[in-house]
């Protein structure tokens, strides 16, 4: 039996990372999982999230947020909910993007806030650069 883990996704974009960085190693009491010169990425637990801050962002505060699953089985059905609710994504496809390569689709709920489903397939050298050419770009990258 397959068992699909979900784990909330929220981007922060601030102004200075290495002062970000000790301020949440200190909240969550854990050093990045994944650093680069503007970017660090915290993969916990508890609370389970993938938390991640960036100084691309273009404001300080929350960038977007998403919902990260183990496998494209999982991402497909999200989809296919979102499908059958009349809700359209957009980006869909593959893409490197926060020093990953993943499968996404993005939203926008109705308050206009960004939303992505993905799988990481694997880590990138890099932050963004597309596997894939997606329909638009993504709200991260």
């Amino acid at each position: 039996m397959l068992i699909n883990m979900r784990k909330l996704h929220l981007h922060m974009g601030v102004k200075n990372l290495n002062k970000s960085v000790s301020f949440y190693e200190t909240l969550f009491k854990s050093k990045p999982t994944k650093l680069k010169k503007d970017y660090a990425q915290w993969i916990l637990e508890d609370p389970k999230i993938n938390f991640a801050i960036s100084t691309r962002a273009e404001k300080s505060g929350v960038d977007h947020l998403g919902i990260q699953v183990d496998n494209s089985v999982e991402l497909n059905k999200i989809r296919e909910d979102l499908d059958k609710a009349e809700i359209s994504t957009h980006s869909d496809g593959e893409v490197t993007c926060c020093y990953a390569k993943s499968e996404k689709s993005w939203v926008t709920d109705p308050n206009g806030v960004a939303w992505e489903a993905y799988h990481t397939m694997e880590d990138a050298e890099m932050y963004h650069g597309e596997k894939k050419t997606p329909k638009k770009k993504s709200a991260c990258c």
